[in-house]
């Protein structure tokens, strides 16, 4: 449901990101001054310090040509930092951008088919603040079910719907058996690419919403099929995003060996950052991100068999 606009302070998500970064790389400022300095650039630590913490912002030419040095160093799409920089009133979020997707999905993706003229404006209005996802994988080792729910803020007037494409996990789904439902309202329209083994779903906000105002979308994606078994979900980020919740639950007579946390780049990259996630007794585990940077996060598990 809609509410008032929220002045959310996006000034300060160029320092979150590159601080997020820098973490997960496991890299300290002096070892970021020094890959600078071996392009020409020269910065001192506490330049870098400053950026980190939200003090400044780089500015001058000198510190944009470091900002685009550093993202592959950091292992970041190109142009994550620098879309952050641009000066904009409070309340601003970066625009969409189909280069910013096209890096986190590659080129010619299942996305950009499934959307075809449309992929250039997608979710164009909004920006996605929020994401819970609570995934269930049933006693036939597949994942059948999906409930989500999101929270946007609209970056112009008068938006009315999120657009969500999701790739089914088995490509022996019946189509028919698809099945995306709302809590309350009309039900969305809803379109199934077999060929793609994509969903896309148009999701009302409940009512029009003006620059800055935000909204929660709640939806459950079912999708039996007793083909093939599920190894992990993801969710492809492709503009920062504030908190990601992922809860994975497993069927109690198909649990997991193991399961990890992971992070890619790029979907098709291999993992960075691969770390155990242990499951608790009602056997679920869960990945908590926060300041998320673009790229593809999920959880993967292995079978015992």
């Amino acid at each position: 449901m809609p509410n008032a606009p929220h002045p959310d302070d996006p000034d300060r998500m160029f320092a979150a990101v590159f601080k997020e970064a820098l973490r997960r790389r496991g890299l300290p400022l002096d070892r970021v001054r020094d890959h600078l300095e071996s392009y020409g650039i020269t910065l001192s630590l506490a330049t870098l310090s400053y950026w980190q913490s939200g003090r400044s912002l780089p500015e001058k030419p000198q510190s944009l040509r470091a900002v685009d040095v550093l993202e592959p160093f950091l292992d970041l799409p190109s142009g994550t930092l620098r879309s952050l920089l641009r000066r904009r009133p409070r309340g601003w979020v970066p625009q969409h951008d189909p280069a910013a997707v096209r890096g986190v999905y590659g080129e010619g993706s299942d996305l950009e088919k499934v959307l075809g003229d449309a992929f250039p404006h997608f979710n164009a209005g909004l920006r996605r603040l929020v994401v819970h996802e609570a995934v269930s994988v049933n006693e036939h080792r597949l994942i059948d079910a999906m409930r989500v729910t999101v929270a946007v803020r609209a970056v112009r007037d008068d938006v009315r719907h999120l657009t969500v494409v999701h790739t089914l996990d088995s490509a022996k789904t019946d189509a028919h058996a698809v099945d995306l439902t709302v809590p309350h309202g009309p039900r969305p329209h809803v379109r199934v690419r077999p060929e793609l083994n994509c969903v896309v779903a148009e999701l009302p906000l409940g009512r029009r919403l003006a620059r800055n105002e935000t909204a929660v979308v709640e939806y459950t994606l079912r999708s039996p099929s007793t083909a093939g078994v599920s190894h992990h979900h993801e969710r492809r980020v492709t503009t920062p995003l504030q908190t990601y919740l992922l809860q994975v639950r497993f069927h109690p007579s198909a649990v997991p060996a193991t399961c990890w946390h992971s992070y890619r780049r790029q979907l098709g990259a291999e993992p960075r950052n691969r770390q155990l996630a242990p499951l608790d007794d009602f056997h679920t585990t869960h990945l908590l991100s926060v300041k998320c940077a673009p790229g593809v996060y999920g959880v993967e598990w292995r079978w015992t068999d």
